[in-house]
């Protein structure tokens, strides 16, 4: 296997445990009983589950770079490219909101009309447009102009009718008065969203991040000195983030810059673990279960909702099933918690399964 094959799968590979990781952290046994690092952090800092969709959206970069650039060297014109890119952005946005409605498709009820797929759909159709029609200069611009300006606004620039930010609760800073003020339909949090639309613009820069791992991936040079480029930048990005979260605290819900560093950081020297460990060490342990789910992830995603009607639900079978296995669980005496992870796992594998099918026939759903 050359290394252009070995490094795709190293992407697939990652893409595929941070979807694993997202079913496991979306679908618990029990939300009462889950342990704390399948968290969220409630506000500011970050657990171990708050790594996973900015690594995602750290993929979705490296991604364009690799894609577009492969099909412009076939002769496609950046006018096909942004009409292919607008389609499978919008088709992800749809699906997403499809999921919002399923299973009840109760119209009447407000709309959330953002969320995690239309976030992807979102910074995916950003980043590829920068792709297109920016230099690689004014991309690595754009996304310093937004973590820096995105830190300044949300720190030190006055709110209307609160005056200075407070980033110690969530109604005092220019995200949650921005998703008030312009988001219709239902808010995830009431009267803000985590996936809102200030939020947007430094996930944009995750998105960024992850393109500029794509650059270097590309380089002609020896593949140990991309790598390493790869690692020296990690940790460059680990350490701006650290430091910048003095000023402006680690906080998913409003992705913070110092979140977005951070985790840029985390997605560069991941991406570089993997791409040594398939790439030069040559190990014949593929991970081919994360594997499946990282060449169809959006399916496997969107799967992982759409069954919860059976296995989280008493609407089809007349009884919830992780409640019930859950209640079993306790006659037996085992910590909650760890039930509650094993329901979580053994969901995993039921998406494994037609994922796996699709994955032996050869059968990528791309949206």
């Amino acid at each position: 296997m050359n290394a252009t094959n070995n490094r795709l799968l190293a992407l697939d590979i990652l893409r595929g445990l941070t979807i694993i990781l997202m079913i496991i952290v979306n679908d618990p046994g029990s939300w009462r009983h889950s342990y704390a690092p399948l968290k969220h952090a409630t506000w500011n800092g970050i657990t171990p589950t708050d790594y996973v969709f900015p690594t995602f959206l750290f993929i979705v970069g490296v991604s364009i770079v690799l894609s577009l650039t492969k099909q412009l060297a076939n002769g496609k014109s950046r006018m096909q490219l942004t009409k292919k890119v607008a389609w499978r952005a919008l088709k992800i946005y749809l699906v997403g909101l499809f999921l919002w409605f399923w299973p009840e498709f109760n119209f009447g009820e407000p709309i959330r009309w953002v969320g995690v797929l239309p976030r992807i759909a979102f910074v995916f159709f950003a980043c590829a447009l920068l792709f297109l029609y920016t230099s690689r200069k004014a991309q690595l611009y754009i996304g310093i102009g937004i973590v820096l300006g995105y830190w300044l606004l949300m720190a030190y620039v006055p709110v209307p009718g609160i005056g200075s930010p407070d980033l110690s609760v969530p109604e005092k800073n220019w995200a949650h008065y921005l998703d008030h003020l312009l988001l219709p339909g239902k808010l995830y949090r009431q009267t803000w969203d985590p996936e809102g639309f200030l939020s947007t613009f430094p996930a944009i820069a995750s998105g960024l991040i992850g393109m500029l791992a794509g650059y270097i991936l590309l380089q002609k040079d020896e593949l140990k000195n991309r790598l390493n480029q790869l690692f020296f930048l990690g940790f460059i990005l680990l350490f701006a983030g650290d430091f910048l979260q003095w000023f402006f605290p680690f906080n998913k819900n409003v992705w913070s810059s110092s979140f977005t560093l951070f985790m840029g950081g985390i997605g560069m020297l991941s991406l570089a673990a993997f791409s040594y460990y398939f790439d030069v060490i040559q190990s014949k342990y593929q991970f081919k279960f994360a594997q499946v789910f990282g060449v169809n992830s959006i399916f496997s995603y969107s799967l992982s909702s759409l069954l919860t009607i059976i296995f989280y639900s008493a609407d089809w079978l007349g009884l919830a099933l992780n409640e019930r296995f859950m209640a079993g669980w306790g006659n037996i005496g085992l910590p909650l918690a760890l039930g509650s992870l094993s329901y979580a796992l053994l969901y995993v594998v039921v998406i494994w399964l037609p994922t796996y099918y699709l994955f032996k026939r050869k059968i990528y759903i791309k949206l």
